[in-house]
């Protein structure tokens, strides 16, 4: 079953929510999301995603998250291992490492960590196609 989302940002407006874990609710364990997932909860283990993983203002995790884009508004500790973008957002607090292709800090946002710019996947690369000319 998919869920629309009320609130809606740039890069989610095209994609439904697959899921989400709302506030009050305490999560430990490995979680495996394929989609948009939204975490608002209190989550200690790993976050694998295969999509988009957004972690809102609620949202308080500890442990590892692998993914292709991960959004943080919350408060995220441990390790994070993104195929494409990572952004803090300006409520956002990030204390561990980063190993990602491309990081987005906000004004406000915080990192306390190390980061690894990692050489961007096939899968994000930007794509060239030649064009021909009519004669």
């Amino acid at each position: 079953m998919q869920w629309r989302s009320k609130e809606r940002t740039k890069d989610t407006q095209q994609h439904e929510f697959t899921g989400f874990l709302d506030k009050g609710v305490k999560f430990e364990g490995t979680l495996e999301a394929a989609g948009v997932f939204r975490i608002d909860a209190h989550v200690k283990g790993n976050v694998i995603s295969s999509q988009s993983l957004i972690l809102g203002e609620g949202a308080r995790v500890e442990g590892q998250i692998e993914g292709n884009h991960v959004v943080i508004a919350g408060k995220f500790d441990g390790v994070i291992f993104a195929k494409g973008r990572v952004e803090i957002q300006a409520k956002g607090v990030v204390t561990g490492e980063i190993h990602s292709p491309c990081l987005v800090i906000e004004p406000g946002g915080i990192f306390d960590g190390q980061c690894h710019m990692l050489a961007a996947s096939e899968s994000t690369k930007p794509l060239t196609i030649p064009i021909r000319v009519g004669q």
